[in-house]
């Protein structure tokens, strides 16, 4: 069945093929936690949100319109329920000293080639960067991720979205435009 389309596995899980389901699952799971994890920052709320979209796509299967793509049809769902999760939820972060103390343990890097003060120098830009595209209004962030992390394309991000490609344009030029403003105060080289 991996040779089959989508649009024949598709037709073949609504006349109740468990099988073909499961081969849509295996073809767009980890593209789809990748998507989600760069959503939500953490792989495990990915993947409780992962397979709540893969349920609700089983469940409508019959509603999909096969003029579309499956996999821009199931991220529209997949983010749909992240951006749900996240009204719901307020994820608390925690320092690196509230988890030793929870812990009672250090984390430790097993990998004896790396900079310890190079790794941290480069989290901190990672972490730096994440929150300044978090702190973008989801209607500009959401089109950037699709765009540069995701690798869309405009006509599939305005699908995905559901809204005109020139609004797709304009809100990540806006959100570029945005993130470098705030990138620029923040490494001032």
């Amino acid at each position: 069945m991996d040779n089959h389309s989508d649009n024949q596995l598709i037709q073949l899980s609504v006349e109740g093929s468990l099988e073909a389901f499961d081969v849509l699952v295996v073809r767009y799971q980890d593209r789809l936690i990748h998507s989600l994890t760069q959503a939500l920052g953490s792989r495990d709320d990915a993947l409780e949100v992962a397979q709540q979209a893969f349920v609700s796509a089983w469940r409508r299967l019959d509603s999909f319109r096969q003029d579309a793509a499956f996999y821009s049809w199931l991220y529209r769902i997949a983010m749909n329920a992240a951006i749900s999760r996240k009204r719901q939820e307020r994820l608390s972060t925690t320092s690196l000293d509230n988890y030793v103390a929870a812990s009672g343990q250090s984390p430790v890097d097993q990998n004896v080639d790396t900079n310890p003060e190079r790794q941290l120098v480069s989290q901190e830009h990672v972490q730096l960067v994440q929150a300044a595209l978090g702190k973008l209004a989801e209607e500009f962030r959401q089109p950037l991720v699709l765009k540069e992390i995701d690798g869309f394309s405009y006509d599939e991000i305005a699908t995905i979205l559901e809204i005109p490609i020139g609004t797709v344009r304009s809100r990540i030029f806006r959100a570029r435009r945005e993130l470098t403003a705030q990138l620029k105060r923040i490494f001032p080289e």
